[in-house]
């Protein structure tokens, strides 16, 4: 497929890049760990993940515990979602228009402080309305990091080594999904949330300080005739609004997110809560986890199929089958059964997406569009989390559960069935 610019003009991805360096540092792209700034890179995520990997039971279970609501638990995350999505098209022009490396160290920082704000109030029992302004704080930071993300990579990798490095920092993330939610429900239900939330503060302050050591030249310099913030912004969403193989996707997630969100993060720690508890929902999320590890390690050496996003699409409707167990009352066994296989299918639907996104979209692109590609599939977050609780509340935690989970899998299925992905693809020479 070429690689078609805002502008009409034809224009390089990255794959166009010398398959030996990356980023102007002669490090070898096409082996990621052989490059030291993807070394602090990974380090620096890894240690990150691990945090908010217990942050994200930690959080819901430490509200409950001090309110016993779960419209408390949707106000707290909501407000960080809400903050996250009206941050997140900025961030993309951002991380554009500087050095990726710098701005996801002060992002990073500045999360850090955040959820050190949250972890005290948790752990001192303040009232949950002082949450909210250190959860705005924290969506906001994170708003500003997701589009750094999706552009840093193709810096630091090039060529077959762009997924491997998405699958080495999806191992990463899965291994730390295995390890932090079942570490989270022990701490809660012995020493209280907050303490998790605490130790992901630290890993924030950890992980800036491991991007700081990243080594990779600046943008080019602009021109002071050149595009304005707003210019850059604008043509980001150009780019966008011409590729339907794009936003299509886009739009299926928005759906998903929406009953994924309500369903699973606000609905599934309300009905562990009276059944299987905090330890026995952190270990249906650890299997999650391990699922999702399973494939990424395998997508570490096989490669993907040249034409990879019919299939993935068609795997993740598998991620919506945990909703629907969920509201058939299925017990522990079954519910983490089904996270396995829904964690798999969700990990090669990541890889497969982040690759063709590499491979077909210009470098210099990737950070704006993938902002828009954020942006529109988590604005529905906050509708999900707090529509949950209200339709719960009319019709019955079971029946919401039922049907999200064949709304979700019903988008994904759909979308799979669309042309144009057949001519998609992950050309030769490319990962």
């Amino acid at each position: 497929m070429p690689r078609i610019a805002a502008s009409g003009s034809r224009e390089t991805g990255p794959a166009a890049n010398d398959e030996q360096s990356v980023a102007g540092t002669g490090h070898d792209g096409s082996r990621p760990l052989r490059s030291v700034p993807f070394r602090w890179f990974f380090t620096g995520r890894t240690i990150s993940l691990a945090g908010s990997s217990m942050s994200q039971v930690a959080l819901a279970f430490g509200v409950l515990a001090r309110t016993g609501s779960a419209g408390w638990v949707a106000a707290v995350t909501s407000t960080a979602m809400v903050a996250t999505i009206a941050t997140m098209l900025l961030g993309g022009g951002i991380a554009d228009r500087y050095r990726r490396s710098t701005v996801l160290a002060l992002t990073s920082l500045g999360a850090g402080i955040a959820q050190a704000g949250i972890a005290v109030l948790l752990i001192t029992g303040r009232p949950p309305a002082l949450l909210l302004p250190f959860a705005l704080a924290s969506g906001t930071f994170q708003g500003l990091t997701t589009p750094v993300l999706r552009g840093i990579i193709a810096n630091l990798a090039s060529g077959r080594g762009l997924q491997q490095a998405s699958s080495l920092l999806a191992s990463a993330s899965n291994l730390t999904r295995i390890a932090g939610p079942a570490i989270a429900g022990l701490l809660t239900a012995s020493v209280g949330g907050g303490w998790a939330v605490a130790a992901d503060a630290a890993s924030f302050l950890l992980a800036a300080a491991c991007f700081a050591r990243i080594t990779m030249p600046g943008p080019p310099k602009r021109d002071g005739d050149g595009p304005s913030m707003l210019g850059d912004l604008r043509e980001g969403w150009q780019y966008f609004a011409s590729q339907p193989w794009f936003w299509s996707v886009t739009l299926a997630f928005a759906i998903f997110n929406a009953t994924n969100r309500g369903v699973w993060q606000v609905l599934g720690p309300v009905i562990a809560f009276h059944t299987i508890g905090a330890p026995g929902w952190g270990l249906v999320l650890s299997t999650q986890g391990i699922g999702a590890l399973f494939a990424s390690v395998v997508l570490v050496k096989v490669p993907l199929p040249r034409r990879p996003l019919r299939p993935a699409l068609t795997a993740m409707a598998l991620a919506a089958l945990p909703l629907v167990l969920l509201g058939g009352g299925a017990g522990l066994l079954w519910l983490a059964g089904v996270s396995l296989l829904a964690g798999a299918a969700s990990e090669f639907f990541t890889v497969t997406w982040q690759t063709v996104n590499y491979t077909n979209i210009s470098e210099r692109l990737l950070s704006r569009v993938g902002a828009h590609d954020e942006f529109w599939s988590f604005v529905s977050y906050p509708l999900g989390q707090i529509s949950a609780p209200l339709l719960a509340a009319a019709f019955g935690t079971a029946a919401v559960a039922l049907s999200g989970g064949t709304a979700a899998a019903a988008a994904m299925l759909c979308v799979s069935l669309l042309p144009l992905f057949r001519r998609i693809e992950i050309r030769p020479g490319e990962p």
